[in-house]
């Protein structure tokens, strides 16, 4: 069983900037991916950026060129940097490492607003 823990959420104003963290009790040499999603009351989860133990990343374009995933795999850690934030960016975000199936963290809220 592969625990996940978020950290780094709040709240912030439009064009500020945040940063995401999730360890990770498992391996991420040993994941087909690691990733960031996103959700709102009443809409699907989304997907706002994975990346691959080779280091390939893939990000939705509404967060393209503003975050930036990363990982650390001496501490098993996936990072979110998130810049010029905007208050549709306003969810509770989640990580994922997907393994043979997918393993998610609690969640954690992050609030862009003036």
């Amino acid at each position: 069983q592969v625990q996940l823990v978020e950290s780094g959420g709040g709240s912030v104003q439009p064009g500020g900037s945040l940063r995401l963290s999730c360890a990770t009790s498992g391996r991420i040499l040993s994941f087909r991916s690691m990733g960031w999603y996103r959700q709102v009351p009443g809409k699907p989860r989304e997907l706002v950026a994975v990346i691959a133990p080779n280091g390939i990343t893939r990000y939705s374009d509404s967060v393209k060129g503003r975050f930036t995933i990363s990982q650390n795999k001496a501490r098993n850690a996936v990072y979110l940097q998130m810049d010029r934030l905007k208050p549709e960016d306003t969810a509770v975000y989640y990580c994922n490492a997907r393994i043979q199936g997918d393993f998610w963290g609690q969640g954690t809220q992050v609030t862009v607003s003036s």
